[in-house]
């Protein structure tokens, strides 16, 4: 069975349900009757590409690059969980056919169609893919064809999301999928319509991005917790809690995205460390295309430097000595030097899959498994709702409050503006607060101390001049 729009799509709930009937004679091209339990699609007034995509006996040879394209699978695993980023050469086929589709119509070759789509990274592509899904159930329930459908049948799909309390950014995605997918109205995309710019602009207005007030964790707690047990002594812990320390120290140090984590290399061109280990140098893959273009050049290379390190002038400085990433890193990578199959900085550590690069989704649960595991044994219940993206907020707010300046903060996190910093990652990290200095008993040992201050000031300014004045009245008499 077919998709009921000709897209060359199978085993989709919609696939099971409807059939496409099309006539064997050459007369009736232009038609699909409609029979008991069936609907019909006519499409005599649409424009030439549309009555070529839409499933025609002489239209067949056009459709079959994209029912050829096979469906992205991930590699034979023991277990449901993918552990490790898929292949390269898998990624090219990954979701968007109803696009593939649009694209052979014009008569591009299957390569060039391959390239083109292979400007958006594979996870974007197996986004946009889910989401069309969804916009195709829709507008098959309301007998509309949806690479075909009208600004306004789009627009009724988008108010429904906001209706449902969809976030803005949700309905961004939405909108950037069907405009991928549609064959688009006057030479432009779906999403360019002036009408469909003003209903954003106006679901923005209503549906404000609210950022946290307040950090969702403790960054004290979790910092205490990795200088000691069960993160220390580095040289004898297991590899899990090894690989967890040094993913949440690298988040925290660099305020990276997950995604530029993920992308660092083992590779002697990608990672240095100095001779005395004082120092490492990271580049990102150089396949890896950032999430923000502007900052390409900055997400290429990070240098850290030892955090305290020896000798030791006091047990403090040995304690904070093991917040360093520098050391962490160091460790990682000589304990994973004879397991791993891959250049890329982290991989896993479970027996089914040693060795193997983790996927950005496994990278982030490791950051919000680390923050959990400080939690428990600290003897505190961790927060609900953690998110690995939370450390890019957390470190900057933090490198703020300690006096780095804004231009600083962003370039070492990637952000090409400081509005952004501004408006959607800056917390009240700031420890006193207004009521606590009111209300708090340091204020009469401030006066106190005040006062002493005042009266050594008396003594050695004002009795000099004194006795100054005494010595010259008597030498005067």
């Amino acid at each position: 069975r077919r998709c009921t729009y000709g897209c060359g799509c199978s085993g989709t709930p919609m696939a099971k349900r409807t059939t496409l009937r099309v006539s064997s004679t050459e007369s009736d091209h232009t038609n699909i009757t409609k029979s008991k339990g069936m609907r019909s699609l006519s499409y005599t007034n649409c424009p030439k590409l549309a009555r070529e995509v839409v499933a025609d006996g002489d239209n067949s040879a056009s459709m079959r690059p994209a029912l050829a394209a096979p469906v992205a699978q991930g590699p034979p695993l023991s277990s449901a969980r993918r552990d490790f980023s898929p292949r390269p050469e898998q990624s090219g086929t990954l979701g968007l056919a109803r696009e593939r589709l649009n694209l052979s119509v014009t008569g591009l070759p299957v390569r060039v169609i391959e390239t083109i789509q292979n400007a958006r990274a594979a996870s974007t592509r197996s986004v946009y893919d889910r989401k069309w899904r969804v916009f195709e159930q829709w507008c098959a329930s309301r007998h509309i064809v949806p690479f075909l459908c009208s600004v306004a049948d789009m627009l009724c799909f988008l108010q429904e999301l906001l209706d449902k309390d969809r976030a803005f950014s949700t309905v961004k995605v939405y909108l950037a999928a069907i405009s991928a997918c549609h064959v688009g109205i006057d030479k432009n995309t779906l999403g360019q319509h002036p009408l469909v710019c003003r209903f954003m602009r106006g679901a923005r207005r209503l549906h404000r991005v609210s950022k946290p007030l307040i950090p969702p964790w403790e960054l004290s707690v979790v910092l205490n917790a990795l200088s000691q047990p069960p993160f220390e002594p580095i040289d004898s812990i297991e590899l899990k809690l090894l690989s967890l320390k040094a993913a949440l120290l690298l988040a925290l140090s660099t305020a990276k995205r997950v995604s530029e984590l993920h992308a660092l290399s083992v590779h002697n061109s990608c990672m240095q460390f100095a001779t005395d280990y004082s120092r490492v140098t990271l580049k990102t893959n150089p396949a890896f295309v950032p999430k923000v273009s502007e900052s390409a050049l900055a997400c290429k290379q990070v240098d850290l430097l030892a955090f305290h390190p020896q000798p030791f002038s006091s047990p403090e400085d040995e304690r904070l000595h093991c917040l360093c990433p520098v050391r962490a890193l160091r460790h990682y990578v000589d304990r994973t030097k004879a397991l791993r199959n891959s250049n890329q900085l982290f991989v896993s550590w479970a027996d089914s899959h040693k060795g193997k690069p983790i996927s950005r989704q496994r990278l982030s649960h490791w950051v919000v498994e680390a923050i959990i595991v400080s939690y428990n044994s600290m003897g505190l219940c961790p927060p609900e709702g953690l998110k690995a993206h939370s450390t890019r907020g957390m470190a900057t707010s933090w490198a703020l409050f300690k006096g780095v300046s804004v231009q600083d903060i962003c370039a070492a996190a990637s952000w090409a503006s400081p509005h952004t910093f501004v408006r959607f990652y800056r917390l009240d990290v700031t420890e006193p607060s207004l009521a606590h200095s009111v209300l708090s008993k340091k204020k009469k040992k401030k006066k106190k101390n005040l006062s002493l201050e005042v009266f050594f000031n008396f003594l050695f300014t004002y009795i000099p001049v004194l006795l100054v004045n005494s010595y010259g009245y008597c030498v005067m008499s």
